[in-house]
């Protein structure tokens, strides 16, 4: 077998109404590493299509039904070749080395999904806060965490292409915290989920953001899977 220098990754980008998406594709074109594919996938847009435009030729544009972030993910998913898949909102951006420095871990660890440490920043790009992801000294104590807030966050993940085959696709009946029930998951399936302590990511926060529109919703979806899963979860910390 032919050892692959530079496995192709596919960076999937979910889109709906976002003024940032532009900034959001040229930070995953500006990457060092040479092998990457860009799924864009449009969930029923009816603004800012046009600052896709300049880029149509290096990215695979997929226009779709609204139907809610899990369900542009999971078109991405299906539609993405790569060994590895990244997940990146419209509104955030990569460091230049972020999808190299990652893949070469990866591959170092033979680490089927991992997510790395982020910097907050505002609607100008200016980091507002710095290394926001909290580090937990065992696993132990990330499960513990879970059952109060989702400390992953989805635009620094990047997974093997052979975890939505091991336990399915994100729930698409969650309209905001389809990330949070897939990472819980992985974690159910004894998947190991490395973190990377290296910032790689700037991750958004604006008046704009699903977060803060729907803040409410947020917290009823969140109580209600943490709810469904808590007997698996509380049963998993029995055995660590």
């Amino acid at each position: 077998m032919t050892y692959d220098p530079f496995p192709l990754v596919s960076v999937v980008i979910p889109f709906y109404n976002c003024p940032y998406i532009d900034q959001s594709v040229a930070s995953v074109l500006n990457q060092t590493y040479p092998n990457i594919e860009i799924i864009v996938i449009d969930d029923g847009s009816t603004l800012h299509q046009h600052k896709l435009d300049p880029f149509r030729s290096r990215i695979r544009y997929v226009g779709k039904a609204n139907g809610g972030t899990g369900s542009a993910l999971n078109y991405g998913l299906r539609a993405a070749t790569g060994k590895y898949i990244a997940w990146q909102s419209s509104d955030d951006l990569m460091y230049p080395h972020k999808i190299a420095r990652q893949v070469a871990f990866m591959e170092e660890h033979q680490a089927p999904i991992s997510c790395t440490d982020f910097h907050l920043i505002n609607e100008y790009n200016e980091i507002t806060m710095s290394a926001l992801a909290v580090k937990f000294p065992s696993l132990k104590k990330l499960i513990e965490a879970l059952f109060t807030f989702c400390p992953i966050n989805g635009s620094t993940v990047m997974m093997h292409r052979s975890i939505p085959e091991r336990i399915g696709y994100f729930n698409e009946a969650l309209a905001c915290t389809q990330d949070y029930e897939y990472w819980l998951r992985v974690h159910l399936a004894r998947i190991d989920f490395y973190f990377i302590n290296e910032v790689l990511t700037l991750y958004r926060w604006h008046e704009g953001m699903g977060s803060v529109q729907k803040k409410a919703i947020v917290d009823y979806e969140f109580n209600s899977v943490r709810d469904q899963y808590a007997p698996q979860l509380h049963a998993l910390l029995n055995v660590l």
